[in-house]
């Protein structure tokens, strides 16, 4: 098999003399195909099936020791010029990079298949959607590639229409650490990946295409790629209102994509509707408003701490039809990780005897792969060729202190800046330092293709006469009190928060203005039937001129690490702010 198109063709063909395949196969994306796919991984080992009673059509996957997340020490943008890819990248110079992989490619596929993998992100006859071709050879990736991505006869005929692709080329290699690297190249939206077979590593429809190359291409284009949920909340009157949010990991974003509102809010009709957990592209509409699709067709979550507790939605769609990385498994069979509220597990993710006191059960980042469609609370407006339009984008960080429950942005560049200076404050368990904050613009440090000062530029760009852009709003779900504990609940809770964003979008709430943004007044929080001292909320919802003040310092000492690169207003920005606050 080969394609219409004589530019694919070609590619594969020298792809196919460097790598040197015992056979090349390519993909069509049918049921039969990922049968037999999955049939040759179990005969192998890559695949264990799970209990078919429990979950059918589930499989366990366990990858190497040393291949269990994103290398981005290994993770390059290799672009001309050093400084369009910025101090927020690893840079390599193109040539020196294509050297080095040709030589690690150089013959790596003998007496393996060559799999070429054509696949759309978004929906196929969407105009916001950009597809590529990966070419790998591993099973594994293909049958991961065929639940996120649209992959197969009918990417292909999209891609032979439109005459562009992105190429990605992937191989497994030795999976030796010292010889791994993912590589990419924005100008020839380009990306290669050696020696991990792991998740972002290797499915490279995922962050390298849909966030690395795309916001390059989007900033070329006009558009945005970012690193957000899109969720649908619908008021009792049927009016669905479409949030776009960030949040670097570890900050519940999964859990926000498929919130459950509080039982007040069910039975007074809000309904909450999953678009996307992970990534988001946003065009702007003829209207003026920006428009968003979810670029992923499945939900490559982490699965330790969901439970029924934080994640009921994820837990239901998990019983069918879905690939488990480097998770325990019990005696009969069924996944297990840290978190879930009942079962025993007898293997640990490395398939040893499990011994709680050698290792977890499931390693701290396993994953389940799932179709989104799955979901309970997933909607058709996922497949929809025009996207959702977008009345709030949400940053949000994890701060103990300083950030208050929700503020609202003045407008759109005050938004940006907000966006900007998001941080998250480092745990023990991660860096043995308590409480160091770590920016993280637009949750997008380890994901923007390009200097994140013109990133910064390009997102201010968007403001310009005719444009109905949205409102942009902060949340911190994680302020504590004097005894570390959580000052707000959280989880479902967090509806009540997302209920005054809409209202303020739809000019139904006040908010009182500070230097720092507009807050809600503690009256205009529904707080029925949370049990929530109105001290606290008072709190919650104080801003801390002194401690602003400070944040404020080290914000122009982060915008000046990007030189002349951040954009003047931006700084204005900031420096209006500070002045108001002194």
């Amino acid at each position: 098999m080969s394609s219409k198109l004589a530019s694919l063709n070609d590619w594969v063909a020298s792809v196919a003399q460097l790598t040197q395949p015992d056979a090349i196969h390519w993909c069509d994306g049918s049921d039969a195909e990922n049968a037999r796919l999955v049939g040759l991984m179990l005969a192998n080992g890559d695949l264990i099936k799970l209990n078919e009673q429990t979950h059918p059509d589930c499989y366990l996957h366990r990858s190497s020791p040393t291949d269990v997340a994103r290398v981005e020490h290994l993770t390059f943008v290799c672009t001309t010029h050093p400084a369009d890819a910025g101090p927020n990248n690893n840079w390599m110079a193109p040539d020196e990079a294509h050297g080095e992989m040709d030589a690690l490619y150089k013959g790596c596929m003998r007496g393996r298949t060559m799999y070429v993998v054509p696949y759309c992100m978004g929906p196929v006859d969407s105009p916001l959607s950009r597809c590529g071709v990966e070419i790998t050879d591993s099973p594994y990736v293909v049958a991961n590639m065929r639940i996120m991505t649209r992959m197969g006869a009918q990417a292909l005929a999209r891609i032979e229409r439109d005459g562009s692709f992105v190429k990605g080329l992937h191989s497994v290699g030795e999976l030796d650490p010292d010889r791994r690297y993912i590589m990419h190249f924005p100008e020839e939206l380009m990306i290669q990946s050696y020696g991990s077979g792991y998740g972002g590593n290797a499915l490279l429809g995922k962050k390298c295409h849909a966030l690395r190359i795309a916001s390059y291409q989007a900033r070329t284009e006009g558009w945005l790629a970012e690193h957000m949920l899109i969720v649908g909340i619908e008021n009792p009157k049927g009016e669905t209102h479409y949030v776009a949010a960030a949040f670097p990991s570890a900050c519940g974003k999964t859990n926000l994509a498929m919130l459950i509102p509080p039982e007040g809010y069910r039975r007074d009709g809000w309904k909450v509707w999953t678009v996307g957990d992970d990534i988001c592209w946003m065009h702007p509409g003829a209207d003026g408003r920006l428009y968003a699709i979810n670029p992923e067709a499945g939900f490559f979550g982490v699965a330790p701490g969901t439970s029924e507790k934080t994640n009921p939605n994820a837990m239901a769609m998990l019983n069918h039809d879905a690939i488990f990385t480097n998770v325990g498994i019990t005696a009969d069979g069924q996944p297990w990780w840290e978190g879930m509220s009942s079962g025993q597990p007898v293997k640990d993710w490395q398939g040893r005897d499990y011994d709680k006191s050698v290792s977890p059960a499931a390693h701290p980042n396993s994953r389940f792969t799932v179709s989104a469609k799955h979901c309970p609370s997933y909607t058709a407006k996922a497949e929809d060729p025009e996207g959702v339009p977008i009345s709030a984008i949400v940053f949000g960080g994890r701060r103990a202190s300083l950030v208050p429950l929700v503020f609202e942005a003045r407008d759109w560049t005050h938004g940006v800046l907000v966006g900007a200076a998001m941080a998250s404050e480092t745990t023990a368990a991660a860096t043995g330092a308590v409480g160091v904050v770590r920016r993280d613009s637009m949750a997008m440090k380890p994901f923007a293709g390009y200097n994140f000062g013109d990133y910064f530029g390009h997102w201010l760009s968007f403001d310009k006469p005719g444009a109905k852009l949205p409102k942009i709003f902060q949340v911190n779900w994680f302020r504590k009190d004097a005894d570390g504990k959580f000052m707000w609940p959280g989880f479902g809770d967090n509806m009540r928060v997302l209920e005054w964003m809409l209202k303020r979008v739809t000019g139904q709430a006040e908010a009182v203005e500070t230097p720092v943004g507009n807050l809600p007044k503690p009256g205009d929080l529904n707080v029925d039937g949370l049990d929530l001292d109105p001290a606290v909320l008072e709190q919650l919802l104080t801003i801390d001129r002194a401690g602003w003040k400070e944040e404020m310092a080290h914000i122009g000492e982060y915008l000046e690490g990007f030189g002349d690169r951040t954009p003047a207003a931006l700084e204005a920005e900031r420096a209006r702010i500070a002045a108001q606050l002194a």
